[in-house]
């Protein structure tokens, strides 16, 4: 394995940091993940401009634009010789005394880490998978922004530690109001009444990539959204649920604490439809070429 390190593509086992690097001494720092399907970076541009996005709101200047950052991006994925993959690209504050004070790190980290992808097991798509509500609240909106994409994730840890005790696949976070935000790495989606559900930004949660594609795929269904506060009892007494992102698209909910759920039609209906957006997507870009992928600068 090759990873990208501040400009350099190196052997793994030289892909080091200084522990005193701010990202790991105090989760300073941002970070995207973004799937490869057949040698293309799905949603490429969408993902740089959120991480450009984090960064700011944390006063984080990146060293390069996002035409170099594509670049490093596919070099990476070249350098590993994969074609599906996912990638993990992270900027930190970088090295500097130990000390909060950002203008300590003259120069920020970036990372690039790309992985072969593995499909998640055919029988969660077919037969559901099993989420908790976490008794972990999600962080105040007013304290950390959810529109930050950080490396500060002990709050997701914390109740994916409590999913893992009940045997579940993924937690999802109220927030201090008691209303439903999102998952410990995904978003949440429930179909009721003739409307599918999902947690309003509102609510403190991050915009998912894919949680906004999903609802304008949704609406090119003819399916009605609704972007709400919603609590327990609203997504207890739903006809179907799933949860999304990048990794896993969409994937259905058999079972949320003991309620029990089908696998319905609009989960079946938007993750087809997701994955005809993919491969149009992709054709999209390999008929444009290279080109596309990063502008000449």
């Amino acid at each position: 394995m090759y990873v990208y390190v501040n400009g350099k593509i190196v052997p793994s086992k030289e892909a080091v940091v200084s522990v005193f690097d701010h990202g790991f001494l105090y989760g300073d720092g941002v970070y995207e993940t973004l799937r490869v399907y057949d040698g293309v970076v799905f949603k490429i541009d969408e993902h740089l401009w959120r991480l450009f996005r984090s960064a700011s709101l944390i006063g984080l200047s990146i060293p390069l634009d996002a035409n170099h950052l594509k670049l490093a991006l596919y070099d990476t994925l070249m350098a590993n010789a994969l074609r599906n993959a996912y990638l993990r690209l992270t900027v930190t504050r970088g090295k500097g005394p130990i000390g909060l004070d950002p203008d300590l790190c003259p120069q920020p980290t970036i990372v690039i880490i790309a992985q072969e992808f593995r499909e998640y097991p055919r029988a969660y798509y077919e037969q559901g998978i099993h989420l908790i509500i976490a008794k972990t609240r999600r962080n105040d909106r007013r304290a950390i922004n959810p529109q930050i994409k950080s490396l500060n994730f002990l709050n997701n840890i914390l109740a994916k530690i409590e999913a893992k005790k009940n045997n579940a696949h993924e937690a999802l976070l109220l927030n201090s109001r008691g209303n439903l935000t999102e998952g410990t790495i995904s978003n949440i989606f429930f179909y009721s009444d003739g409307i599918l559900c999902t947690p309003s930004v509102d609510c403190g949660i991050l915009d998912g990539i894919t949680r906004s594609l999903v609802l304008d795929l949704a609406l090119r269904e003819g399916i009605a959204v609704r972007e709400a506060k919603y609590t327990k009892k609203d997504i207890y007494s739903a006809e179907e649920a799933f949860i999304t992102n990048t990794t896993m698209e969409v994937m259905p909910v058999s079972r949320i604490d003991e309620r029990v759920f089908p696998v319905g039609r609009i989960s079946r209906l938007l993750r087809t439809a997701y994955r005809n957006e993919v491969r149009a997507y992709c054709a999209h870009v390999k008929a444009k070429g290279p080109s596309l992928w990063a502008e000449e600068t």
